[in-house]
């Protein structure tokens, strides 16, 4: 007996993972000579083959006769032998009937292994008959710690998590395909190459070929059926494998009985590999196009079959209708495959015009914003030739398009052009853009004239996107913002959002940012993201939004990080450009970076040339302002900033816009010390103050910033304004003003502290790096001639000088001027001349010069 369990346990190991036949073989292994009988059922590859091997080695080494075939006719029972008859379901009824009549001897053991198809009744009498005692053993798709078993035992050591989930998606735990893959990948020395998206080993796709090829014509084409796209309805299944609706629901069962196809109706993956292999192309474009006529004609979903057809030059009225149909469908689903379908339908025969709008449409949710542009005015240019929804469609696409290049009024042209035609009227959509330009009348009067539609989902966001838009300048500033939010969320699980000539989180950011909002800025913009919200063509916009955000609360790594994924992406179109340039001015003008500041400039140009003003470029505009004061280039600027003051003449100077706009023009005239003009927006800052949280603060700030240039620094004051600036979104501009005014603080106290307000407001700001651009601007720094330092000089100093002194070295290099180092690491310009002073004398330095060799040497590893 101890034989016996040796070899039980040697042969157990063959079973890992299919606990169900090792439960089994353990029963039987415990009493070998006990009569029994039983049944195992399951797909073909679930292992009742294995199973039935390893019983025999097992009753064998017992000393049990096996006999794998059924006994002949007037073949006497015989004692000590087992029956282990596999694929029981092939047998006939004459054959079934013998394998009874020895089954019901006392001292029979049989084990009778079947696939769960065809059921014929003679079976099922056996089955019942031996389910008497106890149920079939039921034989299934491994897990994937079943999988992981397998491959243990197969590849001799503990596969990867990354191997078990691949092997376990491409097989669905088939036991025999699981077996066959990890073979394969083994010999094939691929476990680490093949990867999610890989091919699986040829010898194994090529094997299963043959195996498809060996299935009965109609589970040969069910598996290709499906594996195109064929839905489980017995209508289509049925027209498709021209057989009777009835009859579908038993080829189903046939080939589910093979193993390769899932109970539920699924081909396994790996099956469908070796169907694109084993199937020549021209009967798998058949039964593609097959099933989209069939599909057409049923009024069912064409889609899958028709994205299956897309390259392959199939063409004819049927197959056009076919793409038309599922280019529909992909569209309403808001999907980027529909602007291919539509192309499709084209080359296929289908008539342009027709489906300019649509296509228009598609190619907008597509990101292709040219071929939206291109394809929306060839349905403008001949409103007569096609219907009011696509003229309609078009006008929206259009407008869309134009907002995302700065074209507001081309836009409002536009929706006015769809308003005074017969098949159109107003639409809500157009107010934010006539908002934008300044119309404000007009926005209302749409906005009355457009209501009464059907309440869906789209329509309430428009709706709440039209609202909130015009309560910024005409209403309660929450209510707007709580609305802008609303209508952000009502378009999270629509695709509709790239219609919108602006995305209500972008308008619910930029409101909070004027606001002073930062946190639900934030919030908005992170759900739009992780959303998706407005598809591939806003994704940039609210990366860079997200950016803006982060450079106001002082996280400029963070921004400089988002800037650059935004940018990464391709060209961007003229509104996120300007935005961009604005965000790139604004960082290097923080971070004291003249050259990135000259770099940023040279873009801004371009981009603000490109960009008329509208409302919402009020942001980027006035970082602009503020860079080109720093550049003596307010000249460039003027115009812009005219046209915007204009604007907001027009709107009746909504502070929730204009706060922001005059507080750029306050930190633009402090820079090139335009006193006149600077007194000017204090007053109308003033004016603003009792208005919101956000103009209070900044109304404060510019009050004592102007008091502190003049000489008269009230330290506790100018703190509570600083502090008053962080807690409004401005913690940079918090932290500049407490350190202007230490600057011209007579009282040393007070000086001090304003200098730790600045240091705890720009707590999070990253400090200068020790590569940062040496580049000079013209007088910034005299030209200095290279000195010879001798290297153990250098290298005994570099141990005498502080951080501090460290970092006061760094920007001296890089040519700031010692007021500039002091606004830099909030001290005073006289407390960066000390330092200058004590480095030259500690460093030996007989000149200039030799300081800066000396410098060099230590910041900049001799360079």
């Amino acid at each position: 007996m101890a034989a016996v369990k040796s070899e039980s346990a040697a042969s157990d190991s063959a079973l890992a993972g299919a606990p169900a036949a090792r439960r089994l073989y353990r029963e039987i292994a415990s009493a070998p000579t006990t009569p029994r009988h039983t049944v195992v059922v399951g797909p073909g590859g679930s292992g009742k083959s294995v199973l039935l091997g390893v019983l025999g080695e097992l009753y064998g080494a017992a000393g049990v006769s096996v006999r794998h075939e059924a006994p002949g006719p007037d073949e006497p029972f015989e004692p000590n032998v087992v029956l282990l008859l596999d694929d029981a379901h092939e047998l006939d009824e004459v054959a079934l009937q013998r394998v009874r009549a020895w089954a019901a001897q006392p001292e029979s053991q049989v084990v009778l292994a079947h696939r769960p198809w065809p059921r014929g009744g003679p079976l099922a009498s056996i089955v019942v008959a031996f389910g008497a005692g106890r149920g079939p053993v039921v034989l299934g798709p491994f897990d994937r710690p079943g999988v992981a078993a397998r491959a243990n035992l197969l590849l001799g050591e503990r596969p990867t998590a990354e191997l078990v989930d691949l092997v376990f998606e491409q097989t669905g735990g088939s036991p025999d395909l699981v077996d066959r893959l990890l073979v394969g990948l083994r010999d094939e020395r691929a476990l680490d190459r093949l990867g999610s998206a890989g091919e699986p080993p040829a010898a194994v796709v090529r094997q299963l070929g043959y195996e498809i090829d060996a299935q009965p014509v109609g589970v040969r084409e069910l598996l290709l059926g499906r594996t195109v796209g064929a839905p489980l309805d017995p209508e289509v299944l049925g027209a498709l494998l021209d057989v009777a609706p009835g009859a579908v629901g038993e080829v189903l069962d046939q080939a589910a009985a093979t193993g390769l196809m899932t109970p539920d109706g699924e081909v396994v993956p790996l099956v469908r590999h070796a169907l694109q292999r084993a199937v020549p192309a021209a009967h798998r474009l058949m039964v593609r196009r097959r099933l989209a006529e069939i599909q057409l004609d049923a009024g069912g979903s064409v889609l899958v079959a028709a994205r299956g057809l897309i390259g392959s030059g199939a063409t004819g009225t049927r197959v056009a209708a076919a793409f038309e149909r599922a280019g529909d469908e992909a569209l309403r689903e808001c999907l980027p495959v529909a602007a291919d379908l539509y192309d499709a339908a084209v080359e296929a025969g289908a008539s342009p015009l027709p489906l300019s709008a649509r296509r228009a449409e598609a190619a907008l949710f597509a990101g292709d914003l040219d071929a939206a542009l291109r394809r929306a005015d060839q349905v403008l240019a001949e409103p007569a030739a096609v219907d009011g929804d696509a003229a309609r469609r078009a006008v929206a696409v259009a407008a869309a398009v134009l907002a995302h290049r700065g074209m507001l009024s081309r836009g409002a042209e536009l929706y006015r052009w769809l308003a005074a035609q017969p098949f159109g009227g107003p639409t809500l959509l157009a107010v934010p853009t006539l908002v934008g330009i300044g119309a404000l009348d007009e926005a209302g009067e749409v906005m009355h004239a457009a209501s009464g539609r059907a309440p869906t989902v789209l329509a309430g966001a428009e709706a709440l996107l039209a609202q909130g838009i015009h309560d910024t300048v005409a209403g309660p500033r929450t209510a707007a913002l709580s609305q802008l939010t609303r209508a952000s969320v009502l378009l999270e699980s629509s695709g509709r959002a790239a219609l919108l000539p602006e995305t209500p989180c972008a308008l619910a950011a930029l409101v909070a940012i004027h606001c002073g909002e930062l946190d639900v800025a934030q919030s908005v913009l992170g759900q739009a993201v992780a959303a998706e919200l407005g598809g591939p063509i806003f994704a940039a916009r609210h990366l860079l939004l997200q950016a803006l955000v982060a450079m106001h609360r002082g996280s400029s790594a963070h921004a400089r990080a988002l800037l650059q994924s935004a940018s990464g992406a391709g060209r961007l179109e003229p509104r996120d450009e300007l935005l961009a340039a604005a965000l790139e001015v604004g960082l290097a003008r923080r971070a004291g970076d003249l050259a990135g500041l000259l770099a940023g400039w040279r873009r801004a140009r371009e981009a603000i040339v490109r960009h008329p003003v509208d409302l919402y470029s009020l942001q980027p505009l006035g970082e602009l302002v503020v860079g080109a004061a720093r550049l003596n280039e307010q000249g460039w600027v003027q115009p812009y900033l005219d046209e915007a003051e204009a604007l907001l003449d027009r709107l009746g100077n909504p502070p929730l816009w204009a706060v922001a706009l005059h507080w750029s023009g306050l930190q633009a005239a402090i820079g090139s010390d335009a006193g006149t003009v600077a007194q000017r927006h204090v007053a109308a800052l003033d004016d603003m103050a009792p208005t919101s949280r956000y103009a209070t603060a900044v109304a404060a700030a510019g009050r004592e910033w102007l008091r502190s240039l003049a000489g008269d620094v009230d330290a506790d004051a100018v703190e509570a304004a600083a502090r008053g600036l962080h807690s409004a979104g401005l913690s940079w501009e918090g932290g500049r003003l407490a350190s202007q005014a230490a600057i011209r603080c007579r009282d040393r106290k007070s000086m001090n502290a304003l200098l730790g307000c600045a240091r705890a407001l720009q707590a999070g700001a990253e400090p200068v790096s020790s590569s940062a651009p040496t580049d000079v601007a013209p007088g910034r720094a005299q030209p200095v001639r290279r000195v010879k330092v001798p290297e153990q000089a250098t290298e005994s100093a570099a141990g005498s000088i502080s951080g501090r002194e460290r970092e006061v070295a760094e920007l001296v290099l890089s040519g700031l001027t010692y007021k500039q180092i002091g606004e830099q690491l909030f001290i005073s310009a006289k407390t960066v001349e000390n330092h200058v002073a004590r480095m030259r004398q500690r460093l030996g330095s007989g000149s200039r010069g030799e300081l800066f060799a000396h410098l060099r040497m230590l910041v900049g590893g001799g360079k």
